[in-house]
Order: structure tokens, then C-alpha cells, then sequence
């Protein structure tokens, strides 16, 4: 247990940035969906940004996990499920202002209606995994 609390403070300063950042916000995600603010595009921008940096330099670097594991990049075939993936989830963010990350955070501030959205995205992920194999490739 005392090896997971590395990842419960990360976890913890990862929702803090979320919500001074104002990325949990309901509000700061319908002014994206709506093309009312720039806010939430360069925060993503930023993000893919970083992202590409970083599978950059581990493709050009030998680094490891915590455990020392080596970290492996396996590239990655495009499927039309990808579209209708992205256009669910895209869906599901409009509506109820919320994405996986984000959804502790708003969890943590309080916002109990959240909740509802929290068991739902539970729901789907084991639904998913139960159905994963029967799906086409």
C-alpha cells in the first residue's frame, strides 16, 4: 500500500492543477463547446503539445517506469471505431461537462451531481470490456 501513495499524491496534484486551471469547470467546457472562449483549446493545445514532446523523447530515450520497466510505444492501426469513439465520448463531454480526468476532480470539489455522470462512465467502461471481444476490429 505504502508504493501506491506516490500515485495518490500525484493523483491529488493532478486534480489541483485541474481545478485551478479551471478545466473542471462546467461552465469553462460549454464556452468550448459553444466557441465562446479560447481557454479550454489552448489548454488542450498545450496538452498535445507536451504529449508529442514527451512520446518523442521516449522513442529517442531508453526510460523506464518507476519500477524500472522499459517504457514501449507500439504503434497504433486507425479503424473507423476510432471516429465513432471520439464522436461518444466528444458527446458525452458536451453533455455533461465532463471527461474522464476531470470527473474526480469535480468528484473531489464537491459537485455531487456529478456522480450520476461517474457511474455512468463506469458502467460504459465495464460494459465495454465485457463486450470488447465480440466487436469488430
Amino acid at each position: 500500500m505504502r508504493g501506491h501513495l506516490r500515485y495518490l499524491f500525484v493523483g491529488m496534484m493532478f486534480g489541483v492543477v485541474f481545478v485551478k486551471a479551471e478545466i473542471v469547470s462546467w461552465f469553462r467546457i460549454q464556452e468550448m463547446f459553444r466557441f465562446d472562449s479560447f481557454h479550454m483549446y489552448g489548454v488542450i493545445g498545450s496538452a498535445v503539445a507536451v504529449g508529442m514532446a514527451s512520446v518523442w523523447l521516449i522513442r529517442r530515450v531508453p526510460i523506464t517506469t518507476l519500477s524500472g520497466d522499459p517504457i514501449v510505444i507500439r504503434p497504433k492501426r486507425f479503424t473507423p471505431g476510432v471516429v465513432y469513439g471520439g464522436l461518444l465520448f466528444g458527446t458525452g463531454w458536451a453533455l455533461t461537462g465532463a471527461c474522464p480526468g476531470p470527473l474526480f476532480a469535480q468528484v473531489g470539489m464537491g459537485y455531487g451531481a456529478i456522480l450520476v455522470t461517474l457511474l455512468g462512465a463506469t458502467a460504459g467502461t465495464w460494459v465495454y470490456g465485457a463486450m470488447e471481444r465480440h466487436l469488430p476490429r
